[in-house]
């Protein structure tokens, strides 16, 4: 009778599978500034996490602080 409730035990144990949590993506919202436009204030911005570039239009102040080779975030999305 052990040996039976022991092998049952052990194809319970066995049966079961971990559950394995998905990893949280990271929000990938910040990138390397390739180049920037003076004339409406935009910047095109290479995503660390994807690789893509896209263009973003900033506000004077923001555009005054992101220079070509320098890191830059933005935040009002997640990723590109």
């Amino acid at each position: 009778m052990k040996k039976m409730i022991l092998s049952i035990a052990v194809i319970l144990l066995l049966s079961c599978e971990k559950d394995n949590p998905q990893p949280i993506q990271e929000e990938c919202n910040c990138g390397l500034v390739v180049s920037d436009n003076v004339s409406d204030y935009s910047v095109v911005i290479r995503n660390s996490c994807s690789g893509n570039e896209k263009k973003f239009y900033l506000q004077e102040g923001d555009w005054m602080n992101a220079h070509p080779g320098s890191e830059y975030c933005i935040t009002n999305i997640k990723s590109w």
